[in-house]
């Protein structure tokens, strides 16, 4: 084995899905990570591309800037988005959906269509 193969790095465990053993009949965790009604219009928001704070913020209509920065700052944690801070004059801060934050698409589009349907 060659020492290349040995200094491999580890991913970022956020960035890595989980294969799972068995499948808990709960969604709590998942309703953890996501958080309340405003993460769903921001990820909504996210799933086009990257955003600034200012276009989600005109883009989520009705959310307060404390409101905004709880939620990204939220799924930023929970390893959903990425923050990208830019040093220039104000500093520009942009948003990123993860590998982790895209897979939520699929569930989302989902409850669209049901909404569509029941609502």
């Amino acid at each position: 084995m060659s020492t290349l193969e040995n200094d491999k790095v580890a991913p970022l465990s956020n960035y890595v899905p989980k294969v799972p053993k068995e499948i808990e009949c709960s969604i709590e965790r998942t309703l953890e990570v996501i958080g309340g009604k405003w993460a769903f219009l921001v990820l909504r928001e996210l799933f086009c591309g990257t955003k600034r704070f200012g276009e989600l913020q005109r883009q989520v209509t009705g959310i307060s800037p404390k409101s905004l920065t709880d939620i990204l700052r939220h799924l930023e944690d929970h390893g959903v988005l990425e923050r990208m801070a830019y040093p220039t004059v104000p500093v520009t801060v942009e948003y990123t959906l993860t590998p982790k934050g895209q897979d939520l698409h699929q569930i989302l589009k989902e409850m669209k269509l049901w909404s569509a349907k029941w609502t």
